[in-house]
């Protein structure tokens, strides 16, 4: 019995067990600490593991798991995309662009495991409504290192673009200490600032260094990677994918407003100001396609998915004037795809494995229900209005604020 996937019934029939005890409310709240330490990892999958359970999921689930390469790491390695069910809707998730922020792959595996196994009515029919398309580990290399960047200099960047010679390097190359990493030796870059929704877009010299309000490049191979997912879906069905989350990790000490509690999970929509979608602004040109209603809609079928099961989940710090266009889920977005952003509490540098499988599992009860949700037609009824009601965050805006775009999201 695979120790990835057995306890993924447990999602499914979310009446059927807990997912996770009952919380203590009136416990008091943990000690915790943001300060980066060396910290045991080991229960996490890695790479080789993943690999080999990707293979095993393809090989027993008769047929119905597809595994293919997508694109190569900078060192190498493969990144797989793994496809389930053959449904109208198109449901795409990608977990460990940040290599750091490792519960996504886990919960990843784990639904791939049930919609590509269960013999269940349920699986069934996710399978007939629901085409699920994962990319885990999309940030192979960081993830192995197990830090945040990839594992690029701007030398070999500018070897494969070399219209990009004697240019400053982009905005997002981590080439110092950040969250307890040494990049100087080995430098690399912000993976999910490097996206652009202009999905033809080709590196221009003029374009770099760029900042955190404008648009990333393509120009790591695991931001090529989805992006070619993405556009291959979109040409196979001749319109964008309906839905697609991003799986991340946040701050340690994040509490849910209103409580004493630690946060488990918390959710967004793009940040992409309303005001730059007014006539003769930035992104005007993409107003009719824009899906802030569907993600917001989307978001909250998630908070529901993991608040009804007992997870403590809250809105992401999303100022009015947050605008990140070059991370996956705003380029998405501004496509006509619905985004949504999952951020677990901790990174691999604050809280190691701790409380791996608590999270793991509030990341697939926020993930099944979007899934439900998406397969029934029930998220459309959600009311987008709504979000603004769902509790916010204690104790972070100070944190969000002292830290730099380079390590929010």
């Amino acid at each position: 019995m695979s120790v990835f996937g057995r306890l993924v019934p447990v999602v499914v029939g979310l009446a059927m067990l807990p997912l996770v005890s009952t919380p203590a409310a009136a416990a008091p709240v943990a000690p915790c600490s943001e300060e980066p330490r060396e910290l045991p990892i080991n229960e996490f999958t890695d790479y080789r593991e993943m690999v080999r359970e990707l293979g095993r999921l393809e090989r027993v689930s008769k047929g119905r798991v597809a595994v293919k390469e997508v694109g190569r790491s900078n060192r190498g390695r493969v990144i797989h995309q793994a496809t389930v069910g053959t449904g109208p809707k198109v449901f795409v998730v990608s977990s460990e662009i940040h290599g750091n922020e490792k519960t996504g792959t886990d919960a990843l595996l784990r639904i791939l495991d049930y919609l590509g196994t269960s013999e269940s009515r349920d699986a069934e029919r996710l399978r007939k409504t629901i085409t699920f398309v994962a990319v885990p580990k999309l940030n192979p290399d960081g993830a192995e290192l197990d830090r945040r960047g990839n594992d690029l200099s701007w030398a070999e960047v500018q070897r494969k673009f070399p219209q990009l010679k004697d240019r400053p390097p982009a905005w997002n190359y981590l080439s110092d200490v950040l969250q307890g990493d040494d990049y100087r030796k080995r430098p690399g870059f912000d993976v999910n600032r490097d996206f652009n929704p202009d999905l033809n877009y080709v590196p221009r010299a003029e374009d770099f260094p760029g900042a955190p309000d404008q648009p990333g490049w393509f120009i790591t191979p695991e931001a090529r990677a989805l992006r070619s997912v993405y556009m291959e879906l979109t040409a196979r069905r001749g319109k964008v994918p309906d839905v697609y989350v991003d799986l991340h990790h946040q701050g340690a000490c994040v509490r849910q407003e209103g409580s004493n509690r630690l946060l488990d999970v918390g959710i967004d929509y793009p940040p992409l100001p309303d005001k730059f979608f007014e006539p003769g602004q930035k992104y005007a040109k993409y107003r009719d396609v824009y899906t802030k209603d569907e993600s917001r809609q989307l978001a909250i079928s998630g908070f529901n998915g993991m608040t009804s099961r007992g997870f403590v989940g809250a809105r992401y710090p999303h100022g009015a004037d947050r605008d990140l266009p070059g991370q996956a889920r705003c380029s998405f977005a501004l496509n006509g795809t619905g985004t949504v952003l999952f951020e677990v509490r901790g990174q691999t540098q604050t809280l190691g494995q701790q409380h791996r499988e608590h999270f793991t599992r509030a990341v697939m009860a926020g993930l099944y229900n979007m899934l439900r949700d998406v397969s029934t037609g029930a998220v459309d009824r959600i009311d987008p209005e709504s979000f603004d009601l769902l509790p916010g965050t204690a104790d972070s805006a100070a944190d969000h604020h002292s830290l730099d775009a380079r390590i929010l999201e």
